[in-house]
């Protein structure tokens, strides 16, 4: 099995039963993985919310700790408390936002969310330098949710899932995006412990 087969059945693990997509999310967060998966994460040329052309892998992800979430802006259920949930994890993370600690959105709408509508959904939660919304055509946003192990038949049946990897080390897990940022901001930093030990 390969690596990002393995991470794709981490991910969908223990939740098969459930009738609701929080409650598989619930079930598959509730032990965040511990083996070292590295998805195959694809360079793509996205959009920030500046309207920037970034390369998600190169730019976004190579050698960094990250944590990211999958949100659009017209959502009116499980995006806004994630969004609340990214920008408090952003205040406990501090001086390290930025550096080598980052936050990354995913519009899952990419036909409605322009850089404009990112940018505007990011200042409702006071997004800081670190905290990065990408956007681009829908191809490539599915591609990259499938690499991510985060694909969906349609935007309502997202669930509130945060991917917490650490680029350096291979190490990645995901979190119940829901389950407070206290919890996301401790795993991001046992992350980048890993990393600095690895070293």
């Amino acid at each position: 099995m390969t690596g990002r087969m393995a991470f794709v059945l981490l991910l969908s693990a223990g939740g098969a039963l459930a009738q609701t997509p929080h409650d598989r999310m619930r079930h598959a967060a509730a032990e965040p993985a511990r083996e070292a998966l590295k998805p195959s994460i694809p360079d793509l040329v996205l959009l920030n919310q500046d309207g920037d052309k970034v390369r998600f892998y190169s730019d976004l992800v190579k050698g960094k700790v990250v944590a990211i979430n999958f949100i659009f802006t017209t959502c009116t259920t499980i995006c806004p408390p994630m969004g609340a949930t990214f920008a408090k994890v952003q205040s406990l993370l501090g001086q390290r936002m930025g550096n080598d600690l980052h936050l990354i959105s995913i519009s899952i709408d990419p036909a409605t969310d322009t850089p404009q509508r990112l940018k505007a959904w990011g200042d409702k939660f006071h997004r800081k330098p670190g905290w990065t919304f990408v956007t681009g055509p829908k191809p490539d946003i599915d591609a990259l949710l499938a690499s991510l192990g985060a694909a969906v038949s349609g935007k309502a049946e997202h669930t509130p899932i945060v991917v917490i990897g650490n680029d350096a080390t291979g190490a990645w897990t995901r979190a119940y995006g829901l389950g407070g940022a206290t919890q996301v901001a401790n795993i991001i930093d046992a992350m980048a412990s890993s990393r600095q030990v690895a070293q």
